[in-house]
């Protein structure tokens, strides 16, 4: 009983601080400012530009004189040195377009024990660190119905300040927009919506011809279901509550429920050609900072594999 007891404290506790969030999130957001600032500081060595030739200032490579082409292509400088002819290459610069949507319900405050932060923390965290890597990167970055696009050096604080004087409610899922063919969208979410709401947004934002990704951020107890005995249960977001006698008569069907709901979306995004993956929090966000970075610079022109689209990350 002692233990049941805790178990429904740890659960009224956690509605408590997901009821309160908002009147801490400007207290909360510098702490996950300089996090994410760190990570990104940390990441970004040892990554490269599009590396694609293109228009832009930046010297990518020489690459031999190809027959045909028009003669004041050839770099006369380079071609001196050798028997051959050579063409000066930049690196293709074109800006890109990518958006970032961090749920910010109130399921999200949710964080047990064995869990570094609460998935909303790890969501603001993982969003402010890519848009900061983005830029770096000569992306422009925004967030649907908050934040416009920018490629503003300051992204991150453009970012906190508009979530700061938002007063609008937000849902789990982005609102319904149209972005451009050649957009990216990363969606961080719980995805603890009905799979027909995640369907209509799906189709929504891909609509356009544009891809993305999906990225599940849960808690070690919500992937493990580590309940016993006497449970109450609280829905944070509807206020609904439901009692268990012996919670861990559950956890079969329980995590026979979650594996079928991640198939269902994962089902939807490939046939999207979009990206689903899971990430716990009690894992590095470092880890899932470079799962998306790398994704969606080798997504770049087109490019998509079957390995990562469908894959688990962190």
């Amino acid at each position: 009983m002692a233990l049941a007891a805790e178990h429904a404290k740890q659960e009224i506790t956690a509605v408590r601080r997901a009821d309160g969030e908002s009147r801490t999130l400007a207290a909360s957001l510098p702490r996950l400012v300089l996090e994410a600032r760190r990570i990104a500081a940390n990441v970004i060595h040892g990554l490269h530009g599009r590396r694609r030739a293109g228009s832009g200032e930046s010297f990518w490579q020489y690459r031999r004189f190809v027959s045909g082409e028009p003669s004041q292509n050839v770099d006369w400088r380079r071609s001196a040195r050798d028997d051959h002819l050579y063409v000066r290459e930049q690196e293709w610069e074109a800006a890109h377009t990518v958006w970032l949507w961090p749920d910010r319900s109130p399921s999200m405050v949710f964080a047990s024990k064995q869990a570094r932060d609460s998935k909303l923390e790890r969501g603001l965290i993982v969003t402010f660190a890519l848009a900061e890597l983005l830029v770096s990167g000569g992306e422009r970055v925004g967030i649907p119905g908050l934040m416009t696009p920018t490629a503003s050096r300051t992204v991150i604080d453009k970012m906190a300040q508009a979530m700061l004087h938002d007063e609008a409610t937000r849902s789990s899922l982005p609102p319904s927009f149209v972005p451009s063919a050649l957009a990216e969208i990363v969606v961080l979410s719980d995805f603890w919506s009905p799979i027909s709401e995640i369907k209509t947004m799906l189709g929504g934002l891909s609509a356009s011809g544009a891809h993305g990704v999906l990225v599940q951020i849960v808690d070690p107890a919500e992937e493990s279901f580590p309940y016993s005995g006497r449970v109450e249960f609280i829905e944070p977001e509807g206020g609904g509550a439901i009692t268990a006698g012996r919670a861990e008569k559950w956890t079969g069907d329980y995590v026979a429920r979650v594996a079928r709901h991640r198939d269902e979306i994962r089902a939807e995004t490939n046939k999207l050609d979009w990206m689903f993956s899971t990430h716990t929090t009690s894992r590095s966000a470092a880890e899932l900072l470079l799962f998306l970075h790398s994704g969606m610079m080798v997504n770049k022109g087109s490019v998509r594999t079957a390995g990562v689209k469908a894959g688990r990350t962190a």
